[in-house]
């Protein structure tokens, strides 16, 4: 075949080629709300979709919003990837969240709230209750609410009490019923230790409707008693959000730990960036709240409903609607290596092993640890945790090993983003247990997920290694989509090892067996693997890259796509959040695709594959292609090199880009467009998540009636 030529007439770093960061990851969300607008999901199915774009959007707002704030008054003038200032994101961030939150409140007033009446449930508000519906609501709020409550009255002698980061309040005018016409000012803060959705007792007079009501609307209707003195004149609820980002200088600290608890403190009491009020509210008590606070008008959101959606997933856990709920996937099937409650470390001795959770149970990685913790051979571990469970066996087992003599090094990353609090407290619990406890590197946040069991067997010391692309948190990998990897190879065992001595001390290894690390490694690694496709495409070999990952905005490793994909390159991204690149752009990314898979689980898993001229390599990792991933975190991409895990990854990839149900496109214009399944035959549509529930569980019945290994074809797209 005759060579192909490098287009050399494109700027491949002009702004016009980029999207905004925070304007993708906006498009994310409503790729999340689109769930809940979308009636071939369950209905309450459609409520999770609602609050999770809310508290996606409460968590965007304490950080992204925040950062840029915090550029702005600092007067930073740098471009983002884009070209856009600081000033110009924000602005355009705003009026997109302003539409964006409209929408959200469109299809809970104008579709939820109907479709849950027609179902038996309603959400009442004080006018639509009973006499006897009332009755009870004032009795509730005089037993169990009214002892809660500390209403804030705001004088010359108190001043306007700190309000906290995302707490519902509610403000009130009031005047004396005797006296001066002066107007005072009160705010009371909905307490957050009672629940928020209350069951009304009975129903209508057919029977058919359960009723609910809101905590903040029996408050609300009860308001007048805790001002017994005073006439209410007006009151309305309303929520404050804050920059919750934490700046902490590690340089300067001289315990970490104690550093990072200082900082969870003040979290509640940042800047306030964001301010929701009930619609109607009076323009004199927004006024006074919106002056104590001092937003912009731009920061201030009207909600006509319930302020802080986030109620609706406390909603999806009421008893007796299973019926509206989601029962097409299958819960997480056994791995079929493991068996016959066999030996772990047998098993895993026998050959590598690929895992791809939720759909195959992430047991068996809470099972290495615990089996490790207790086996005699077992002479030390060593693990990083991100993130972790409220209640996990991962953490027991690690003090269970301690305190049976093993050694155990335990990598806390005390810098997990709203994770801190948590991770403060199993750090201490594993120190006092006589784990050696290590908190990161300075200036770095330790993102890489590994273990390592070192074990005495009769020929020798042998090593077995865990790597995932996800978190050892036992809770979420039934939520989230993730790959790990078991294996005993020498290989990895070495540098499995170097990883833990980099981390604990200052060895720092020559080179690498198998793994590429970042920040120092890794990033050189994906822009050489993405070259070498260019230059196969040059020289008219096969030439071809799929890339699996929740976010890709590093200018960098864009760059250098644009630059295969110019000279013929295939790329087909996969990424579920944050994308940065454009597609479509003539001579530039016309070889590009991207999809968005938004589904019943969270896509999390980093899978990459690189056609390298007819001799295929995989790869997973822990990290995205960000800056912050591949520049100023420790994090690793691993290879898979037997080839029936190659295949299992390989079929990940295809049945993804078969997607039709869950699958959002990116068009030239860098919008994402849903998949029209109307126009798809229905036995030619295909959920991957469902797809991939399904094949597990085929697995795992195959495997009860069958002494082999197990895995079903790649599926041919």
């Amino acid at each position: 075949m005759a060579k192909k030529k490098t287009n050399k007439e494109h700027d491949f770093e002009n702004p016009k080629y980029y999207i905004n960061r925070e304007l993708s990851w906006l498009q994310f969300n409503e790729r999340v709300l689109s769930e809940a607008e979308d009636k071939d999901n369950p209905l309450f199915e459609r409520l999770k979709f609602l609050s999770i774009s809310a508290s996606n959007l409460d968590e965007f707002f304490m950080v992204r919003v925040a950062s840029l704030k915090d550029m702005i008054n600092a007067d930073y003038k740098k471009l983002d990837i884009a070209g856009m200032t600081a000033k110009e994101q924000l602005t355009e961030v705003l009026t997109r969240v302003h539409d964006f939150v409209d929408e959200q409140y469109r299809i809970y007033n104008k579709e939820l709230i109907p479709a849950l009446l027609a179902k038996g449930l309603m959400i009442c508000r004080a006018d639509d209750l009973t006499v006897k519906d009332s009755e009870f609501v004032d009795r509730y709020f005089d037993e169990f609410v009214y002892p809660v409550l500390t209403p804030m009255a705001v004088d010359s002698s108190r001043p306007f009490p700190l309000i906290r980061n995302k707490t519902l309040n509610i403000a009130a005018l009031l005047k004396k019923k005797e006296g001066k016409d002066d107007v005072d000012f009160a705010t009371v803060q909905v307490p957050d230790v009672l629940p928020r959705i209350l069951e009304i007792p009975g129903s209508d007079k057919d029977g058919a409707v359960r009723k609910v009501i809101l905590l903040e609307d029996i408050i609300q209707k009860n308001v007048d008693k805790l001002f017994l003195n005073y006439d209410v004149i007006t009151s309305s609820p309303y929520r404050v959000g804050r920059n919750a980002d934490l700046s902490i200088d590690e340089d300067e600290a001289e315990d970490l730990l104690k550093e990072i608890e200082k900082q969870i403190k003040r979290r509640q009491w940042g800047q306030a960036i964001r301010l929701e009020v009930a619609t109607g509210i009076s323009k004199k008590l927004l006024k006074l709240i919106t002056d104590e606070l001092s937003v912009e008008d731009n920061e201030i959101y009207d909600i006509e409903g319930p302020l802080d959606l986030t109620f609706l997933m406390k909603m999806y856990k009421l008893e007796g609607f299973d019926d509206l709920k989601e029962h097409r996937y299958k819960g997480p099937s056994p791995v079929p290596e493991f068996r016959n409650d066999e030996n772990l470390f047998d098993v895993i001795s026998r050959g590598d092993i690929l895992m791809h959770h939720p759909y195959e149970t992430f047991e068996n990685v809470v099972k290495f640890v615990e089996n490790a913790a207790v086996d005699p051979h077992v002479l030390a571990i060593k693990q990083t945790l991100y993130r972790v469970s409220g209640n996990s066996p991962i953490i027991a087992a690690l003090a269970k090993a301690a305190d049976n003599g093993k050694q155990v090094t335990v990598l806390v990353e005390l810098k997990a983003r709203f994770d801190e609090e948590n991770n403060i407290v199993w750090a201490k619990k594993l120190e006092k247990a006589g784990c050696h406890v290590i908190y990161g590197l300075v200036g770095l946040k330790t993102h890489c997920k590994i273990t390592l069991v070192v074990r005495r067997e009769e020929d020798g010391i042998k090593r077995y290694v865990h790597l995932a692309t996800g978190n050892y948190n036992d809770s979420t990998a039934k939520q989230y989509t993730d790959v790990g990897l078991f294996t005993c190879a020498p290989a990895f065992g070495e540098d499995a090892t170097a990883v833990f001595n980099m981390l604990s001390g200052y060895s720092e290894p020559l080179g690498w067996n198998k793994l590429s690390l970042a920040p120092l490694w890794l990033k050189d690694r994906v822009l050489d693997l993405i070259k070498r496709e260019e230059h196969h495409a040059i020289n008219g070999e096969p030439a071809r890259i799929i890339a699996k990952m929740n976010s890709i905005c590093h200018k960098e490793v864009i760059a250098e796509l644009y630059r295969a994909s110019s000279v013929g390159v295939q790329i087909d991204l996969i990424v579920r959040g944050i994308c940065c690149l454009r597609t479509g752009i003539p001579g530039v990314s016309d070889n590009i695709t991207v999809r968005s898979i938004v589904g019943n689980y969270l896509e999390h898993s980093r899978i990459f594959y690189f056609e390298n001229g007819g001799s295929p390599e995989y790869y997973c990792s822990s990290a995205d292609w960000m800056p912050r991933n591949l520049e100023r975190r420790v994090e690793i991409l691993f290879p898979v090199e037997n080839d029936r895990l190659r295949g299992k990854l390989r079929h990940i990839l295809d049945v993804e880009l078969a997607d039709t149900d869950k699958a959002h496109v990116m068009n030239e214009k860098g919008i994402y467009v849903k998949v029209d399944c109307q126009k798809i035959d229905p036995s030619d549509r295909i959920n991957s998540q469902k797809v991939f529930g399904d094949e597990a569980a085929k697995n795992s019945q195959v495997m009860n009636t069958q002494n082999t290994r197990v895995f079903i074809p790649e599926m041919k797209v």
